[in-house]
């Protein structure tokens, strides 16, 4: 069980991400998407319920972890990731 003195520490940041490091996350996480909705339709075709709910969560995910790095960004038209 962690004390209360780690729980309400405050995390070490360096601030040391570039742009272009933050871009290339971006294009993973498009590309890690698109992989796991075709993995969805491969599920589907084989009647494969389980593999669909893990690719429809993996994918989920990828939607936030996306919208923040666009926002992150300043992409014009994207919300506040917590919206």
């Amino acid at each position: 069980m962690a004390s209360s003195d780690t729980m309400s520490s405050t995390p070490i940041r360096h601030y040391d991400r570039t742009w272009e490091e933050i871009e290339e996350m971006l294009e993973l996480a498009i590309e890690r998407k698109q992989k796991w909705k075709d993995w969805f339709e491969q599920c589907r075709e084989d009647g494969d319920r389980e593999g669909m709910m893990e690719a429809a969560r993996n994918s989920k995910a990828l939607d936030g972890v996306i919208k923040c790095l666009k926002w992150t960004l300043g992409e014009e038209g994207v919300p506040h990731p917590l919206d």
